[in-house]
């Protein structure tokens, strides 16, 4: 299950209710709900399939404002 980062959103989706891309910043799915990008690693399986999880601390904040 994956959370959507915005705060103001936080909507939950299943693997399957999202698509999940490369928009050249890593691979990610963008939130069906508030299109927020959420960024995911993949992995394989035992079996080799291919499975993704959710990355904690991303997106990184920014620099800070001088």
């Amino acid at each position: 299950m994956f959370t959507c980062r915005n705060q103001s959103c936080g909507a939950q989706w299943d693997q399957s209710d999202v698509v999940i891309k490369n928009e050249g910043q890593g691979l990610l799915f963008r939130c069906p709900m508030c299109g927020a990008r959420n960024y995911v690693e993949r992995f394989e399986g035992d079996d080799g399939s291919v499975l993704y999880e959710q990355m904690e601390g991303r997106p990184f904040p920014g620099p800070v404002a001088e």
